[in-house]
């Protein structure tokens, strides 16, 4: 048996290189992965290169993990799709590891691919088969897919100039223009008085009322009232209620208090309620709680 050194000094006088330089494996731009054809293979290597883009289209719904997600530029998953925009800082022969879930329930399937890291050259699509489909089938149901998502775009993109219209109408709203608009002013103005002085009944609750000036329009009577908060805790008023002597609601309540009344302060609300000028005559009785069912009610308002 010859020694150790005069077989290596064969080895260098034959010609035969004890280490030979790694070959670059060749990325395809597209990639068939047939899992029926090989379903207990290891694992697959896909090529990835920071700047290009490489997609996967999968034949059944998809779920994804992937080894340090946060680096890439992009990650986009649809159904069964995902786009991948690789880290900027990739070394040459660094891997990633894609870990992806195939269908679901007791059929779901695992695979698991190996992105290797390359320079200037890139995968561009894998396309994923796990059953035997036809390819047509797979881009019919891709192109469905994506029509679904382009009438989303779209049906979100209608609703964002729709809610643009809605802040510039309402910006616009308020004065008279607005009164105009809705027919609530004519020739006879709006009507306002001061609450009588013998309307200043005192409560036992946690509000007592103050003072109050009423409104008359063409289409509502209106009340601005002034309250003084008794209790330790703010008061806001949530909900309320206009009746006339026989007990009958004149109209929905409409409220607005710019800020909740501090304890032992006075704070002001304004009430609306949509009324002809034959309606919400004689004395009306208004009642107003908040969220906790505390409240005031005010008899006697009669409006001009």
């Amino acid at each position: 048996m010859l020694p150790h050194s005069c077989v290596l000094g064969l080895m260098l006088l034959q010609g035969t290189p004890l280490l030979q330089p790694p070959i670059a494996a060749a990325c395809k731009e597209l990639q068939r992965v047939e899992l029926a054809l090989a379903p207990a293979a290891a694992g697959w290597e896909i090529c990835i290169s920071p700047g290009l883009m490489t997609n996967f289209v999968f034949d059944a719904p998809v779920q994804v993990e992937l080894q340090d997600e946060v680096r890439f530029l992009e990650v986009a998953q649809g159904r069964g799709t995902l786009s991948l925009l690789p880290p900027p800082d990739l070394m040459p022969g660094e891997r990633l590891r894609l870990t992806t879930r195939l269908g679901n329930g007791a059929n779901q399937q695992r695979v698991t691919f190996s992105l290797v890291a390359h320079l200037g050259q890139a995968t561009h699509q894998v396309e994923v088969y796990r059953d035997q489909r036809s390819r047509e089938s797979l881009w019919q149901e891709l192109a469905q897919e994506q029509a679904e998502n382009r009438q989303l775009r779209d049906e979100r993109e209608q609703m964002r100039t729709q809610i643009e219209r809605l802040q510039v109408k309402l910006e616009q709203s308020g004065g008279i223009r607005d009164l105009l608009a809705h027919r609530a002013l004519s020739s006879r103005g709006i009507q306002y008085g001061e609450f009588s002085r013998k309307e200043l009944i005192r409560s036992e609750g946690i509000l007592t009322y103050e003072w109050g000036f009423g409104y008359r329009s063409d289409k509502s009577i209106a009340a601005e009232l002034g309250l003084k908060n008794l209790s330790p805790e703010p008061w806001t008023a949530v909900v309320g209620s206009l009746v006339d002597a026989q007990g009958n609601e004149v109209g929905r309540v409409k409220l607005r208090q710019e800020t909740p009344i501090a304890p032992n302060s006075q704070g002001s609300l304004i009430v609306e309620v949509d009324a002809l000028r034959t309606e919400g005559l004689g004395e009306l009785t208004l009642s107003l709680k908040d969220e906790s069912s505390r409240g005031i009610t005010i008899p006697g308002l009669t409006f001009p």
